[in-house]
């Protein structure tokens, strides 16, 4: 018998040996916690297609808030669901809207602590449902648009948020929000560019939390899930125009790109584990088929893998504690 002198097993055979060799690591700074916060609300609401996740009101988000902090995550992201919506959403731009008056109280609650992120996008505040202001003939007007992002900039950066989620996918946007948070002497507050943001199915639960208005699609200014270059460029574009971080969303679905965009940037890459891949584990757990805080932590570690520095997960906190108690 041929003798063996190469045996990869031996970097296997123990917890220990494993723990010691691993090529990935999870930490919680890593991590960063999405959540809404909805206007009207008294107490917490559960989100049904997202068991675990709720609409917030401002009390419970201030306390998971500090839970998070606790926890030693990252960061949250904050997105508001008004009572009121109009075509240009301006509730999103107003200091006393639902968002601006949560990132507040966030900042102020736990600001120190872990870094408050808010989403800049009209969706959740417009009463059509899109990420834009729409042109008479319903399309969806770019330019108009980056005019309200901008104001939208300036009134969650003077709300606090310490850092802008940029998600709605027109082209432009990190250059014109750039220009008018350092035209506004705000230029110590961060932009995390949603560089490469597909016009995904996966979105479905998410679109439940917030609400949304929307009727037809976002293919005009979301990728296509197709293109894969595509996805490269649009990262290039815009840390060309000074984003600080940018984003791939999804991220299972969309991990080539991720490792594409990751081996290239010279800024932080982060990836959202969007809703739609939260439910599907969630569903499958409670069915029994697969083994949930396993595949929890799999699904984490594959992103990291594959490249992101820092994963949006509604699983944040949760994993927090299972990574600190290894």
């Amino acid at each position: 018998m041929t003798s063996l002198t190469v045996r990869p097993r031996r970097l296997r055979q123990s917890a220990a040996v494993r723990r010691l060799m691993a090529e990935t690591r999870l930490d919680p700074a890593q991590l960063v916690l999405p959540m809404f916060v909805k206007e009207g609300l008294d107490e917490p609401r559960p989100i049904t297609s997202m068991p675990g996740v709720v609409h917030h009101s401002l009390d419970s988000l201030r306390a998971a808030a500090v839970e998070a902090a606790e926890a030693g995550i990252g960061g949250v992201m904050l997105f508001g669901i008004p009572e009121h919506r109009d075509g240009i959403g301006s509730g999103a731009t107003d200091p006393d809207g639902v968002l601006n008056v949560a990132t507040r109280a966030v900042a102020a609650e736990v600001g120190d602590a872990l870094v408050v992120q808010t989403d800049l996008c009209l969706d959740e505040f417009t009463d059509h449902g899109h990420c834009g202001v729409l042109a008479a003939d319903g399309s969806v007007d770019n330019d108009a648009t980056l005019i309200r992002y901008r104001d939208m900039a300036l009134a969650q950066a003077d709300a606090g948020s310490a850092l802008l989620g940029l998600s709605g996918m027109m082209d432009g946007q990190v250059a014109a929000v750039r220009e008018a948070l350092d035209e506004a002497g705000r230029s110590d507050v961060l932009i995390l560019g949603y560089a490469a943001k597909y016009a995904s199915s996966f979105y479905g639960p998410f679109r439940d939390a917030v609400e949304s208005a929307l009727q037809g699609d976002r293919r005009t200014y979301q990728l296509d899930p197709a293109n894969r270059r595509e996805g490269r460029r649009e990262a290039a574009l815009d840390i060309e125009q000074g984003a600080d971080v940018v984003m791939v969303k999804p991220a299972m679905s969309y991990l080539d790109v991720l490792a594409d965009v990751a081996e290239t940037s010279p800024v932080p890459v982060w990836a959202y584990q969007v809703s739609g891949e939260y439910a599907m584990v969630e569903a499958a757990a409670a069915n029994g088929w697969i083994d949930r805080d396993r595949a929890v932590l799999e699904t984490i570690t594959g992103i990291r893998r594959a490249g992101a520095d820092a994963v949006l997960t509604y699983w944040a906190v949760e994993a927090a504690g299972w990574l600190r108690d290894r």
